[in-house]
């Protein structure tokens, strides 16, 4: 399966309600209205919460700062996504969306790229949703590896050595769910950000984990280890300075699965 992760920064005039407010009740909409012609399986919308983010990075330090949301989208297969998107309806629509994106989207302050998911700690059936009304959150880690490391090496170490770390602590931390999201398909992510005149560096992929807020606020002794572990092992690989970190809520706008 396909997915498209497409991180959002606001236009400068917008306030971050504002803009996820149209997004929601205008852009959802018309995305949901072409779902069909565009091959989409599942998108979802991921809105940044009004945490106090500064405090999520804790040991990494300095951090960017975190986007206003992030759009999911998922297809059946690279060829599913080929297909509809290059019809003649599909770029039709395309232009559509993109041309709503410009009333709420800083385009070239957001960045889009193309990825597969690695599931790490992953109850079935994945029913886990960070919904408005609930106590989850989904925590998103878009990151940069050290300029020591190729993409493929970086790739691999996190897949290989950092996944096994996150899932052997995952009960002690709190983690419900637990997936590393790689980049690929760099020609297609290189397209995307070329419509949208992005400025901005794709990232190596994202991790992303859902935890319940009522096992953040009071961390025992087995979360505050389970943090340096990870921490420890992250900086193996992660360029924390070019990596952001923010809480989020979503909002499942089409699910054909």
């Amino acid at each position: 399966m396909l997915r498209l992760t497409f991180l959002i920064r606001r236009k400068r005039d917008l306030s971050r309600a504002d803009m996820q407010r149209y997004w929601l009740d205008k852009h959802g909409s018309l995305v949901a209205g072409h779902s069909r012609s565009l091959g989409v399986l599942r998108y979802v919308q991921v809105h940044t919460t009004d945490d106090d983010h500064s405090r999520l990075p804790g040991r990494r330090g300095e951090m960017e700062e975190p986007y206003d949301g992030v759009a999911e989208v998922w297809w059946e297969s690279k060829d599913a996504m080929v297909e509809a998107t290059r019809s003649k309806e599909g770029r039709q629509v395309d232009r559509i969306l993109r041309e709503d994106e410009e009333h709420f989207i800083d385009l070239t302050r957001s960045v889009a790229w193309f990825n597969y998911e690695y599931p790490q700690v992953n109850p079935t059936p994945e029913n886990i949703v960070a919904t408005e009304r609930s106590s989850l959150v989904k925590l998103y880690f878009p990151l940069r590896h050290l300029e020591s490391l190729s993409v493929e090496e970086a790739q691999w170490y996190w897949r290989t050595h950092h996944g096994p770390v996150i899932r052997r602590q995952a009960h002690g931390s709190g983690i419900l769910r637990y997936q590393q999201v790689h980049r690929d398909e760099p020609e297609l992510t290189a397209a995307i950000n070329s419509s949208r005149g992005s400025e901005i560096e794709p990232y190596l992929g994202h991790a992303e984990v859902w935890m319940d807020r009522n096992s953040m606020g009071n961390p025992t002794p087995e979360n505050k280890a389970a943090s340096r572990r990870a921490y420890e092992d992250e900086a193996n690989f992660i360029d924390f300075e070019r990596s952001s970190m923010f809480l989020t809520k979503e909002h499942v706008i089409v699910d054909h699965r």
